[in-house]
């Protein structure tokens, strides 16, 4: 049984000034109103164009973002490499959806899979398919309305960026992960990865779809999958997420009258992801699977389940995830037992990665226990280390 409670492999890399940062870090956004005036002084600043990098990059900016550049987060990528951890640079640069605002994006989606061609370091590229084209476009087209002809030649210059990506990706040997994204834009983004996975994943999986399990749609979604892998003689690439937007997706289902896609638990939440884990490990020569999650139970599932059908921990086909700054006693323990562990990166400029770092810290205040557990195990390991330093 792996101990997610070793808080001396776990933060192994962190030096004592890095603990007590975080420490002072987790402290604060524990506090729902320090969240939210949180996100109040950056609407503000941003308004203004206040200058706020010099507050945020020795704080959270430097917890939960790896860099400005893909070149800037080298040294960090091959830190985590000591430790048997690979890296996932995810531009996060959000807030313009002008058609300059969608080329600069594109480009750098481009950029950052020549950066993992060949680069042991990098597990996997990804993108979001809504920095692609405009949220009204792809809403539109995801509901199968008839679209206009100017919205016509938009959205097929949004499948031409979408196919040139994961083309790049193919040519480079890189596999790439197609984020998942709100309810309302799904179904375009579904219908059109199947398409790029018949034409790329011929002999190994190179794009990845992402299910997001708190949709209580996604375990026959699965299996259709599967069946058209099979019918088509393809490798499914298949990310599993817990999901981003509940309770946006409630809400809007609520306004506009339609079935909640959500699943009515947390617990049923839980048995879907699990069951998710479970299909693809029993059907794994038509997988490859990459598990994003912090939930502890998820991930000691996963790591028994490759356990009993004697598939080898460092069998690439199979990887476990989390994000930078958080879980880092999933992360690094999974690691050190032999299992493939890649942690999610983002990056950009402070200005444009402000809207993620508050969605962290909200995510943090929001998920039942997330930033207890990560004072608690900070607390633990700086204990340790005291004791540790008097006893010599």
């Amino acid at each position: 049984m792996i101990d997610f409670k070793n808080t001396q492999i776990a933060f192994e890399a962190k030096s004592n000034a890095d603990l007590r940062r975080a420490k002072i870090l987790f402290n604060a956004i524990k506090h729902t109103w320090v969240v939210k005036l949180g996100k109040i002084f950056v609407y503000i600043t941003t308004k203004l164009r206040f200058p706020v990098g010099w507050l945020l990059k020795p704080t959270i900016y430097k917890q939960f973002v790896g860099g400005e550049t893909l070149e800037k987060c080298t040294p960090l990528a091959q830190q985590l490499m000591k430790y048997n951890i690979r890296s996932i640079f995810d531009y996060s640069a959000e807030g313009g959806g002008s058609d300059k605002d969608i080329q600069q994006t594109f480009d750098e989606f481009i950029r950052s899979i020549e950066y993992a061609k060949g680069n042991e370091n990098v597990a996997y590229t990804v993108f979001k398919p809504t920095a692609l084209t405009t949220d009204e476009l792809l809403e539109k087209a995801s509901s199968k309305a008839e679209l206009n002809e100017e919205e016509q030649k938009q959205y097929d210059a949004y499948k031409q960026r979408f196919e040139k990506l994961c083309q790049r990706a193919y040519d480079n040997d890189v596999r790439i992960l197609v984020d998942a994204e709100d309810y309302c834009f799904q179904d375009a983004i579904d219908e059109f990865t199947e398409e790029m996975m018949r034409k790329f994943n011929k002999k190994r999986a190179t794009v990845f779809t992402t299910l997001q399990m708190y949709r209580h749609d996604r375990l026959p979604y699965l299996a259709k999958l599967y069946n058209d892998a099979v019918e088509n003689n393809y490798t499914v690439g298949m990310k599993f997420v817990r999901g981003a937007y509940m309770e946006k997706e409630r809400e809007r289902a609520k306004q506009l009258g339609y079935p909640d896609p959500v699943c009515q638990t947390k617990k049923a939440t839980d048995e879907n992801y699990n069951s998710g884990l479970l299909y693809v490990i029993e059907h794994i020569d038509k997988f490859e699977m990459f598990s994003g999650t912090h939930n502890e139970e998820s991930n000691i599932v996963l790591a028994n389940l490759i356990d009993k059908h004697n598939i080898a921990r460092n069998d690439n086909r199979i990887f476990f995830a989390q994000l930078y700054g958080m879980s880092e006693n999933l992360s690094y323990n999974l690691a050190h037992e032999g299992y493939n562990v890649a942690k999610y990166i983002p990056y950009a400029p402070v200005k444009k990665v402000l809207p993620y770092l508050i969605r962290r810290a909200e995510e943090n205040t929001s998920i039942a226990g997330q930033t207890t557990r990560e004072l608690e195990l900070l607390k633990a390991e700086l204990r340790r280390r005291k004791t540790v330093k008097k006893g010599k």
